[in-house]
């Protein structure tokens, strides 16, 4: 059986069902609404998320880097990769396709009902900048003289 990880991050990695059946996916997984970042957000937010994303990446998969457990909570460490495809979305708006590889670092926090098996809050960073700066998007400032 996988592991709570494994299928959290499966909705995101692998392709979702069509229509509400990608939905009840992350229902198996997440709380309806679910926090994310201490903004309630329904889950239809993060299917179309979960499938702009496998949309804009070939191949796209995911490496967790580091994973700390507590009761509670799950905290883990990862890496999003693959070649670029499609537009994907980013806070300071959509990056076209280039077909290169990119990878997006980042970390998330996920807050348990352990009684019900699911994701009640996301804490979540994501090293966009990086991508962005990689992809020409952004120009890279010169290095820091150090002294």
């Amino acid at each position: 059986m996988a592991t709570f990880l494994e299928r959290a991050l499966g909705l995101w990695s692998r392709p979702l069902p069509a229509g509400d059946a990608g939905l009840e996916a992350f229902r198996a997984v997440y709380a309806d609404p679910v926090l994310v970042n201490g903004t309630p957000t329904d889950l239809t937010v993060l299917c179309d998320r979960a499938r702009m994303m496998q949309a804009a990446f070939d191949g796209l998969r995911h490496t967790v880097l580091e994973e700390v457990e507590a009761p509670g909570r799950l905290a883990f460490a990862f890496r999003i990769s693959g070649r670029l495809v499609g537009p994907l979305a980013t806070p300071i708006g959509d990056l076209p396709p280039h077909g290169r590889t990119v990878d997006v670092v980042g970390m998330d926090i996920f807050v348990l009902d352990e009684q019900r098996d699911r994701v009640t809050a996301i804490w979540a960073l994501a090293d966009h900048l990086t991508l962005l700066v990689e992809a020409g998007a952004v120009p890279s400032l010169p290095p820091v003289p150090t002294r």
